[in-house]
């Protein structure tokens, strides 16, 4: 079972990651602490250790498919999924190698719209759909109208995707 981000990055050693892949994890994990952050400050209920693990893990299939760290391509989500079932991983952790990227197209928490929206905003790219679920799940828990936090969770946003141009982008 993965409890951390600290096991989740000691399984994909133990898989042969790639040192780029853990770079790209390391980047968009610091993405998801931000969001994190901001989450707790506004006093939001969800499953944070499910998001850092889901970020930990999300590329997995990248050990499988290690030209889609250069070239881009989705046979990594399914190829994830399957790898890290087959160490024992819950299935709700490995699902986020698929949610991550086809999250538009499949029922999905609240938590892995979190970790599809760490990997969108490293890179620099604003998602307003994907925005505009997570500030009605965020409103949906606190109990309040989405456009009482619209402008603090969309500056949070826009701030975050505006560094993503200034970083090493790996994958």
């Amino acid at each position: 079972m993965l409890k951390s981000r600290e096991d989740a990055f000691n399984l994909l050693e133990r898989l042969g990651a790639p040192r780029r892949l853990f770079k790209h994890l390391q980047l968009v994990g610091e993405v998801g602490g931000e969001i994190i952050s901001k989450l707790d400050d506004l006093g939001v209920q969800y499953d944070k250790r499910f998001v850092q693990v889901g970020i930990a893990v999300h590329d997995a299939g990248k050990i499988v498919h290690p030209n889609e760290l250069e070239g881009g391509g989705n046979l990594h989500e399914a190829a994830g999924e399957k790898l890290l079932l087959e160490q024992g991983v819950c299935a709700q952790i490995a699902r986020c190698c698929r949610s991550h990227s086809q999250y538009a197209s499949m029922s999905v928490s609240f938590e892995e719209l979190l970790i599809a929206l760490a990997d969108a905003l490293w890179k620099g790219s604003r998602d307003a759909d994907l925005e505009l679920r997570i500030i009605d799940g965020v409103a949906a828990r606190l109990k309040t109208d989405r456009w009482d936090l619209f402008e603090v969770l969309d500056s949070l946003f826009e701030e975050i995707a505006a560094d993503g141009h200034c970083q090493t982008k790996p994958a």
